[in-house]
């Protein structure tokens, strides 16, 4: 059910949503919290499609919010969707002029009653989102970095206002990566001597992703620019070799451990709905996050000599792997003589039988040869 309302109020939008539920017959008690999304008039069929089905998991009310200041009448225009293939509710919010500027006035009374907030900012979001107005009203507060022009200047600004509840999508991407990294470490323990990210240029994905390698395994990251798309490897330099994980084309990686076969993983970009879900799982201070983005402002006041991996540990890597490939090499070297040995025994029984046979073949033929010539002296005497 799609109603329409123009030049409105949030009591007349509350009212079209109490009776699109009786209408449609889907209490508001089956829905688990309230997603606000600000976006503009370009990218808000796509945000709102995003939130429609993160909500297939998790049921909310969603109010999207279309802000547009400028000189001309305040006024308030909705479009209330319930029904109609979405689990929930879905509101869509135009707000003109002066009532731009205070967006929670419109909001506050839409936000379903002892109920979690979510504010979700797709196009980039406010330096400091908890200082915002909608921000506020959230308990968490899910900002997108990579979606702006200047992601890593205004990411690093708001790492520095950071405040418990804030998130970004740049670090939700990296939780595969950060899962398989740890798995790593636990199936093979060992000592690293540093690490190294690779991503396209200006990801701010990677800067977190070096941040948490340095602020967990305090060890020097390097970060090198690649073609993208996304992170493309992340590789921990140990005394064994190498354990990395490298993805260039964004959708299988590969995932490589010292002494043990290359193994193929699963590890695809994840759409926004995807990205969205997860955050909506857990709605509890990110304490992880924080800590990363604490050794990230630490990492751009750092000098970059400070942030290489030494050469020493490259090149141990390196020496190390070498050796084990010598090792595997001399260890293959007795098994190749055993082998021919071997082969060679079972030959010589079949060159002597072959040679037998052949002695026996030109001996019958002699004995025939003898007897013809006998025969023949025979006839002859005979005649």
């Amino acid at each position: 059910m799609i109603i329409d309302l123009t030049d409105t109020t949030s009591s007349e939008i509350a009212s079209a949503l109490l009776k699109a539920r009786r209408h449609a017959g889907s209490p508001a008690m089956g829905m688990v919290g309230t997603i606000v999304v600000v976006v503009d008039e370009a990218s808000h069929h796509d945000a709102m499609k995003a939130a429609n089905e993160a909500g297939r998991e998790h049921p909310s009310r969603v109010l999207v919010a279309i802000l547009r200041p400028g000189r001309g009448a305040p006024g308030l225009d909705a479009e209330v969707r319930v029904g109609e293939g979405i689990p929930g509710e879905a509101v869509l919010l135009r707000l003109h002029g002066e009532l731009a500027k205070v967006p929670e006035s419109v909001i506050t009374p839409l936000l379903l009653p002892d109920s979690p907030v979510i504010v979700w900012w797709p196009g980039g979001g406010p330096k400091v989102p908890a200082d915002d107005p909608l921000g506020r009203l959230g308990r968490r507060r899910v900002t997108d970095a990579a979606s702006t022009r200047r992601a890593s200047v205004d990411f690093s600004a708001r790492a520095e206002g950071y405040k418990p509840g804030d998130t970004d999508f740049a670090w939700t991407r990296l939780t595969p990566w950060r899962a398989l990294m740890a798995a790593a470490l636990d199936q093979y323990p060992t000592k690293v001597t540093g690490a190294e990210v690779a991503a396209a240029k200006g990801n701010p994905s990677a800067d977190l992703m070096a941040a948490w390698l340095q602020s967990r395994l305090k060890v020097p990251v390097e970060q090198r620019n690649s073609r993208g798309p996304g992170v493309t490897a992340v590789r921990l330099f140990t005394p064994s070799g190498q354990i990395a994980l490298t993805r260039p084309d964004g959708a299988v990686a590969t995932f490589s451990v010292p002494g043990q076969p290359d193994r193929p993983v699963a590890l695809k970009r994840r759409t926004t709905s995807e990205l969205l879900s997860e955050e909506l799982r857990r709605l509890d201070p990110d304490d992880v996050y924080a800590k990363t983005l604490a050794c990230m402002v630490e990492r751009d006041q750092m000098p970059a000599a400070e942030k290489k991996v030494d050469a020493s540990a490259r090149k141990s890597t390196a020496a190390s792997v070498s050796a084990a490939g010598k090792k595997v090499v001399a260890a293959q070297q007795p098994a190749d003589s055993q082998k021919k040995a071997a082969a060679a025994k079972n030959a010589a029984p079949s060159k002597k039988a072959a040679a037998k046979k052949t002695a026996a073949k030109k001996t019958a033929v002699k004995k025939t040869g003898a007897a013809k010539k006998v025969a023949g002296s025979k006839r002859v005497a005979k005649r």
